[in-house]
Parts: C-alpha cells; structure tokens; sequence
C-alpha cells in the first residue's frame, strides 16, 4: 500500500504544554547522542493528541531529536500505526480482519462500517465523526472478531453490538471496552475452568478496561494532564527545565532540507507555559451562563468530587478553584450552566456532559450510589 503524506496539512504543530513535557522526559531515556531513538513515542503522542500524524508535527519531532525531516518522514510512512491522514473525530475503528476474526464475523463487522461510516476504508463519515479500516491481527484471537476503537479493544462482537457502539459513541457516550458477551476477560463464557484460586476478584473490569474507564481516556484525544507525568529512571518527577534538543548531537552523515525548502514550511508555534489553576472571577465568560460559585467549602467541609465519574484529583482541585465544592452544587447546573463550566475547565473541556456528572451529583446529594462511586469506595480508587 502506497504511504504518503495527505495533500491537506495545518499550518503548524505544537504539542501541549504536559505533552511537550511528557515528550522531553521521553527523551531522556536514552544516551547522548542518542535520543532520536525516541521518535516513535513521540511521533504516537502526536497522533495521540491531534487524532492523525500530520507533517507539521513530524517536522516539530524531527527538530527535538537534531533528526532531517525525511528520517522522521521514514519512520512515520513505514509504520501502518500512523495515520497519515485525517480520522474521524470522535474515533477510528481498527477492524481485525485476520483469520481468527474472519471465521468468527469479521467481515459482517467490516459490512457495518461501510454501511455506518463510509464505503471505503479512510474516508470520513458524512457527520465527520468517524473512519475506518481493516487491519492485521490484533491479538486478541480468543475474544474473535474484535475491534480496536480509539485506544481499547472492544472484543466477542457482534453485528447488533457493533452497531450499538457506534451509535452511543457518535451520542457522546462512551462504552465500556472489552468483551461484549458478559466475560471477564478471555476465559471460557461458562468460567474459569482451571487456576480458580489465582482469580483476582478485585476490580470490576479486567486490567486493561479498568484502567481506560478509571482514567477516561478511551476515545478521548490525549493532552497529556490524564495521568501524572513520572520518570522513574531519573529516580524521581521528570525535570524538563532543559530542552533535550539543545543537548541532542546532530548526525554529520545526513544534512537536513535546503533553506529554501524550509522557508516554505511553518514551523511550530513554542509551546506555552502550563496553565495555572482557574480563578473563578478571571475564567473565560464563552458560551452559556455562569452558575453559582461559593469562595469556599461549607463548614462541614468540601464533598468528595471524586467520587463522579471522569473527576480526579487534578480536575477535582480545578473544580474547586472555580467555586465548586458539593454535589448540591453540581447536580442544580442547568444546560446553559453546563455549557459554562464545560468550557471553563481548562484541558477538560467537554468532561461535564461526556461523564454525565449532572446526573451523578443529583443522585450523590441525595445520599445514593452511583455504580463508579461504590466501585470507587470499595477499591479505594480515590482517598481524600
């Protein structure tokens, strides 16, 4: 298959102010005179980020890592993982087409696409939503046919539920992956048979589908405040004070586009000091109605926010800085309030209506559970 660069880029690319740390703390992992071994993390961050690689963004990678744009370029057109062109906005539906799936219903999931999404693979649903393509196996032969939406498998699919995922996702729902049919994770569907003893039992989804749903990023394009940035092999939080492209060693063997050609380029804007905490009397108005705030918590003390679904510690204290501190408060938004605090939540935008926290916070002031919330309390996901 023919790899190339789409005929339609940007202008330019910048990463996020957490993802360019996230990528500098990347780079760090290797030698010096060695960094460029990071591309492919950071060209998938990339994508990541903007949905599709774009050839700003591979140029912006290749100038962190002293790489010439055709190095870059190389690596992005050989790997089938990079979308070279535009996807979907919501999401890209990877479909399994190999043996396993194919005996199992794979192309009955592939007739879905082209009747849902479009007709060949690559191109954009009329909405814009969605893309698709048939891909080489997955590894996920014992859950056959199965799909990789986003990035998490959704797994023993069958033509009605496909087509239902597709239609919560394109909704704004977001359904939980994994498999479909009721099993755990690939056990057989009447039960483990055999190590019954090692059976966890601890958490409600399997490893990887609870880490997607506690985390919230399973179609979600990735700004890089989703997980706290970490870099062990320094022994503690990464320090990117130091750009790693000032220390990176060019290669004298290979020289990079002519200046002229480079002209013609947009290069990309610098990224921008990380934001700091909302204030509620300096937040952008944007569309929609400001709801009421409250300066401080109530003297019983601040409810425990995290306990909504889609709230963690980060976006709980971001809350917070905008006045909001009890489920009372949340569960009286109405739809124009919504709106307000959904673009006032600065790299959360859109959180509000996706996790559905109006509806949470309604039942947790009225002393219920919600199924995250007693998940929550009995795992001990969130601790004050």
């Amino acid at each position: 298959m023919l790899r190339r660069l789409h005929k339609d880029q940007p202008d330019s690319f910048a990463f996020t102010p957490a993802n360019q740390a996230w990528a500098e703390a990347q780079i760090t992992k290797y030698p010096e005179g060695r960094q460029a071994s990071a591309i492919i993390p950071l060209l998938w961050r990339a994508q990541e980020q903007e949905g599709w690689l774009t050839r700003p963004a591979i140029e912006h990678i290749s100038d962190m890592l002293g790489l010439a744009y055709i190095r870059g370029l190389e690596v992005a057109s050989f790997y089938f993982m990079f979308q070279l062109q535009p996807v979907g906005t919501v999401a890209h539906i990877q479909v399994c087409g190999t043996t396993s799936c194919m005996i199992c219903g794979a192309e009955d999931l592939i007739g879905v696409c082209k009747e849902k999404i479009a007709a060949k693979p690559h191109e954009i649903s009329q909405d814009g939503k969605f893309s698709w393509e048939e891909v080489e196996c997955l590894g996920s032969c014992s859950n056959a046919p199965m799909a990789q939406i986003g990035k998490d498998y959704y797994e023993d699919l069958t033509t009605a539920r496909f087509t239902e995922i597709l239609e919560e996702l394109a909704d704004g729902k977001v359904p939980t992956p994994g498999p479909q049919n009721g099993r755990y994770a690939s056990e057989p569907l009447s039960g483990i048979t055999s190590l019954k003893d090692f059976d966890s039992g601890k958490t409600q989804y399997n490893a990887s589908v609870q880490l997607a749903t506690d985390i919230g990023d399973t179609v979600k394009r990735i700004d890089g405040t989703e997980v706290p940035l970490v870099a062990p092999w320094l022994g503690k939080a990464a320090n990117t004070s130091t750009t790693p492209k000032a220390k990176v060693a060019k290669t004298p063997a290979v020289s990079k586009a002519p200046a002229s050609q480079k002209k013609s380029i947009a290069k990309p804007k610098p990224s921008e000091p990380a934001a700091a905490p909302a204030d509620p009397d300096l937040a952008a108005s944007g569309p929609g109605k400001k709801p009421r705030t409250m300066s401080a918590p109530r003297k019983a003390g601040a409810d425990d926010l995290k306990l909504i679904k889609g709230i963690g510690p980060k976006l709980e204290a971001l809350v917070n800085s905008l006045g909001f501190f009890h489920y009372d408060q949340i569960s009286k938004w109405t739809s124009e309030e919504v709106s307000w605090v959904d673009q006032n939540l600065a790299g959360f935008k859109g959180r509000v209506t996706r996790d559905t926290w109006v509806d949470q916070a309604r039942a947790l002031a009225a002393g219920e559970e919600t199924e995250f919330s007693q998940r929550a309390k009995k795992d001990g996901i969130y601790k004050k």
